[in-house]
């Protein structure tokens, strides 16, 4: 049975995409910037600013650095730090991860910043596809207590992960909510949402859009290939987050 309400996640990184995103009809934002690194920790002041400027729950990424997601407890006494200060900022939810060497749940990092971020609801990012056995990684999350799980079905997009994505949406009967993520674009999201059985979709629903400066100086590159043109830049599209909840809304009735 298709769900009565999806609700829809945008991945935002400024406050002209958290906007657009509010503008095309998501439920909620997660906050993060450096999403060419897939995203590290927004500053205290762009957390701030989002949440002027929209009425939507910003949840926030809780991320040190790009690279892998195993921490030392120095970058983790950092994160417990960041947690603090999204929630003096308005945060309604925490995104956060940290994996062993070996591709398992880091328990004792996982827990520590769980506790940081209670009594916030807590996401457990995409780091879930990284592991080394979704299912024993799923029991433990079930056990650390998280309330959502952002995957993509360890596959590249949620939509070649979906037989992974049904059988942990299966496996936990809501608890903790299973969060597909990865690639979706309204083509396909209502299937997904019907074959998976998800109530919530996380999207970026980005375009890409050419900076506005007249004067270019040629040949003084700012960021690392092949994303570090400085003036072209992503953001998110009002239209494209639109047309996925049109989508899902059309196939649920609403």
């Amino acid at each position: 049975m298709f769900p009565n309400h999806v609700l829809i996640e945008a991945c935002i990184d400024s406050v002209r995409s958290a906007l657009a995103a509010e503008e095309g009809g998501a439920d909620r934002l997660e906050v993060c910037s450096g999403l060419l690194e897939a995203g590290v920790t927004p500053s205290l002041g762009l957390v701030e600013a989002i949440r002027a400027a929209v009425s939507l729950p910003v949840f926030v990424l809780i991320r040190p650095r790009g690279g892998d997601f195993l921490y030392d407890w120095h970058e983790v006494a950092a994160m417990v730090r960041d947690i603090d200060r999204a929630k003096a900022a308005g945060a309604a939810g925490i995104v956060l991860g940290a994996l062993t060497a070996g591709g398992d749940i880091d328990r004792a990092i996982t827990q520590r910043l769980i506790d940081a971020a209670r009594p916030l609801p807590v996401t457990f990012h995409r780091a879930f596809d990284l592991t080394r056995d979704p299912d024993e990684s799923l029991e433990t999350l079930m056990e650390l207590g998280v309330d959502r799980v952002l995957t993509s079905g360890q596959a590249p997009t949620a939509w070649d992960g979906q037989a992974l994505i049904r059988e942990m949406v299966e496996a936990v009967d809501g608890n903790p909510i299973i969060l597909a993520g990865g690639g979706i674009g309204a083509p396909h999201v209502r299937e997904l949402v019907r074959i998976t059985g998800v109530t919530e979709i996380h999207l970026r629903g980005a375009t890409v859009m050419a900076s506005e400066m007249i004067f270019r100086r040629p040949g003084i590159p700012l960021g690392k290939p092949p994303e570090g043109d400085t003036y072209i830049r992503s953001e998110t599209s009002a239209d494209r987050v639109r047309s996925v909840v049109t989508a899902v809304n059309a196939a649920s009735g609403a």
